[in-house]
């Protein structure tokens, strides 16, 4: 049965951050909140976490998984950036969008999809989420909330609880979450290109929300 932390979302209680960061890196998945919706995630070096993750999302191999990042020079060791990429991910993020990359070698094989090595980069504003990621050093691996045969993420945390207390290790409550999930940018050929609308504005990359 999974964990259950009531954490406040504006002021995160470091104890609570810390048994958090315990459970990932002690092989854990965890549901939390971010700044679009609330996400399931693990370390990014937990192979048997990530196939528990696509288990309960019922994902296939092509579906392209997202660090998320605690900010940009984090973001650079996993992702190829250039001047110019580094400029628009400078402008939007932090913030309720994922980047889809072209992945340095250090991103292990297993989170890629296997034909194209890309990778999706989110930087979330979310004061838990930053948190987690604060005490955790290193990005966690995370998808949506979205269960299968659901088109919008869960965003009660009691729900989450009733569904996944033996699918999880630890839901953390932040409170109501969003109802959408973040907007999916691709910049793996230069140019923007949406493949998601979310909560984030598409309209700076050519789309109206």
């Amino acid at each position: 049965m999974s964990q259950f932390f009531q954490i406040h979302p504006d002021n995160p209680q470091p104890r609570l951050i810390k048994q958090a960061v315990e459970i990932i890196r002690g092989g854990g998945i965890i549901v939390y909140p971010t700044d679009s919706s609330y996400a399931v995630g693990c370390a990014m070096g937990n192979k048997a976490g990530l196939e528990r993750i696509r288990r309960l999302r019922q994902l296939d191999d092509k579906h392209n998984f997202t660090l998320v990042c605690r900010d940009l020079s984090q973001l650079g060791a996993f992702a190829k950036v250039d001047t110019a990429t580094f400029r628009l991910l400078r402008t939007y993020l932090p913030g309720p969008y994922t980047f889809i990359l072209n992945a340095t070698r250090d991103v292990p094989r297993v989170m890629l999809h296997p034909k194209r090595r890309t990778i999706g980069i989110r930087v979330p504003e979310q004061p838990i989420a930053q948190a987690l990621l604060a005490e955790l050093g290193e990005p966690l691996l995370s998808v949506s909330l979205i269960l299968p045969g659901e088109t919008l993420p869960l965003s009660d945390p009691y729900e989450m609880r009733d569904a996944l207390e033996h699918h999880v290790d630890l839901i953390v409550d932040g409170g109501y979450g969003g109802m959408e999930a973040s907007t999916v940018i691709s910049l793996v050929e230069g140019d923007p290109e949406i493949v998601r609308v979310g909560c984030g504005d598409p309209a700076p990359f050519g789309a109206s929300a």
